[in-house]
């Protein structure tokens, strides 16, 4: 097996008010190797784009630090980096994707400006023209219509689905090696949100770019993931293949997700739904942060706190753990 081009270890993320520390991210661990794509799920408020903030190092400071762990970059730990070192990494090796393409994008600029400026910023010495060519080349590699003429035109002029293209030909102007999508459909229709998502798979084929693609889709991970992480209140509950996690999860949330999922063919008269709500972060100081809403939940869920244990499927749950042990007596 290759090395990781990117791995998180014990990464803890605060954010520091004047409550207090408020602790979003509590000690994670995960790896993504070069041609893969990871997926990282959960409901809002569960820590997801803290994580790719921290990585990306674009956490607001203050009140958002990095107060514990590393990220390592093909094995340089980069979670106190300067921001000199930061610009280098940033849109070059490591690039990202946000929710909102109309907010990502600048209203006075046009799209062959900020395309560019993408482009020069990595490549100094690149004749203005090669540039421009550059660019028409990336849009049209991302399926935009009318290149050239494109590149005039300001964000307010295309199409939700049209702006998300351009992000994604900024995103992969520099061949990044790691592409980090935060939610990269959220705003956009169903149609819409399949062409996008066939776009990063193709991307990912042709470049080997290795993505992490965040979302609380579980359509989407498993369309599109070989691994998926399954994040709740700022913690990992569950790791392991997209294949394994579908067809036989060991957390109760991740069930609870699954079981959301609603059923064109089924015949069910209500969604289901995950009792109660993820808690205020730091509100649970101890035992398992998903005891509150567990229908399984036994008295030591309340007063102990579970590791994260387990071979290539790893989940962070006492009833599995005892349910695996009775399996290896028998």
């Amino acid at each position: 097996m290759s090395d990781p081009v990117l791995k998180v270890e014990g990464l803890k993320t605060s954010f520091f008010t004047d409550d207090g520390e408020v602790p979003a991210v509590g000690g994670i661990d995960f790896e993504v190797k070069e041609g893969e794509i990871l997926g990282i799920v959960g409901e809002s408020g569960c820590g997801k784009s803290v994580t790719s903030l921290s990585i990306m190092g674009l956490l607001p400071s203050p009140p958002g630090k990095i107060v514990g762990g590393h990220i390592y970059y093909q094995g340089e730990d980069i979670s106190q980096a300067k921001e000199s070192k930061m610009r280098k990494l940033r849109g070059n090796e490591i690039a990202m994707i946000f929710q909102e393409p109309m907010t990502s994008l600048n209203p006075v600029f046009t799209i062959g400006e900020q395309l560019e400026e993408a482009i020069k910023l990595h490549n100094h010495r690149l004749p203005k023209k090669e540039i421009v060519n550059r660019s028409v080349e990336l849009l049209k590699r991302v399926g935009l219509p009318r290149a050239k003429e494109l590149l005039k035109e300001y964000p307010h002029e295309l199409s939700g689905g049209m702006r998300q293209r351009v992000m994604i030909a900024i995103a992969m102007s520099c061949n990044p090696k790691v592409l980090i999508a935060d939610e990269p459909t959220t705003a956009l229709d169903v149609t819409i949100q399949a062409q996008i998502l066939d776009l990063m798979i193709k991307l990912n084929k042709e470049t080997n770019t290795a993505i992490i693609m965040i979302t609380h889709d579980l359509g989407v991970v498993a369309q599109m993931c070989q691994r998926v992480v399954v994040m709740y209140a700022g913690k990992i509950v569950e790791e392991g293949p997209v294949k394994d996690i579908f067809n036989h999860p060991q957390h109760p949330y991740t069930e609870g997700l699954i079981q959301s999922i609603p059923d064109l063919h089924g015949k069910k008269e209500r969604l289901y739904t995950i009792k109660g709500s993820v808690p205020k972060p730091g509100s649970i100081t101890k035992g398992c942060l998903f005891a509150p809403r567990c229908e399984f939940v036994m008295d030591k869920c309340r007063e102990n706190t579970p590791e994260l244990s387990g071979g290539a499927h790893k989940s962070r749950c006492f009833l599995h753990q005892e349910q695996g042990r009775k399996e290896v007596r028998t």
